[in-house]
């Protein structure tokens, strides 16, 4: 594809990111929760920023989600994003490892008023996933944790996602390294887990250029 076959695309400037971050409105709750992670340092590049926030919330809403199973919580915003999507009486199960960081996101939770809605499990993710039964009764899948880990958890969900539910992967660009066919470590365990998720007849999918780089599909009937 030569540079005029391309389809549009905007150089997103500090200008751009800034316009489009204001175009989501966050609560107190939101922005606190911001605030308490950014104070850990460089770690805290791992949260999502806020407009990918309010499209895990619209997603949740779309699919009138009851069951929503996310693996990686860290300080729990798009975890309280997808709770915030929930049908009532929904619930979301979210896997972590560390009681730090799921600490701060308990507290982010009760001042929103949706820890009731949260489970979380800490441990091996893919241990949590096992016991979760067997029947396809999950309405969303947020992947957003071990690199390395991806397609393991993708095996371990596909079958238990409804026909119609979604599967979403976070940081499938990996600040642009997965394009390269040299890519190693991370971006390789990425650039597989594309390869794996396109290949995958029980899904349509895209792969879209939201924050660093969001998977998004769609379990077939």
């Amino acid at each position: 594809m030569t540079l005029t076959d391309a389809p549009k695309s905007v150089a997103l400037t500090d200008e751009v990111l800034t316009y489009v971050q204001d175009q989501v409105v966050l609560s107190d709750v939101q922005r606190d929760l911001v605030e308490r992670t950014r104070a850990l340092g460089g770690v805290a590049e791992m949260q999502i920023p806020s407009a990918q926030g309010a499209l895990l919330t619209l997603l949740a809403r779309t699919v009138n989600a009851q069951t929503i199973v996310e693996v990686g919580t860290f300080t729990g915003y798009s975890t309280l994003a997808l709770a915030q999507g929930l049908l009532p009486g929904g619930q979301v199960l979210t896997c972590d490892l560390s009681a730090e960081w799921t600490g701060i996101a308990r507290r982010a939770w009760e001042a929103a008023g949706v820890a009731d809605r949260i489970r979380v499990e800490l441990g091996p993710a893919a241990d949590t996933l096992r016991r979760i039964p067997d029947e396809p009764v999950v309405d969303l899948v947020f992947l957003d944790a071990d690199k390395a880990g991806y397609v393991e958890y993708w095996e371990l969900l596909v079958p238990r996602v409804r026909p119609g539910g979604l599967l979403l992967a976070d940081n499938v660009l990996y600040a642009g390294e997965a394009a390269s066919p040299d890519a190693t470590g991370n971006a390789k365990a990425i650039r597989d887990f594309n390869a794996h998720v396109l290949a995958d007849d029980r899904v349509e999918s895209v792969l879209l250029t939201v924050s660093d780089g969001l998977t998004i599909a769609r379990k077939k009937h």
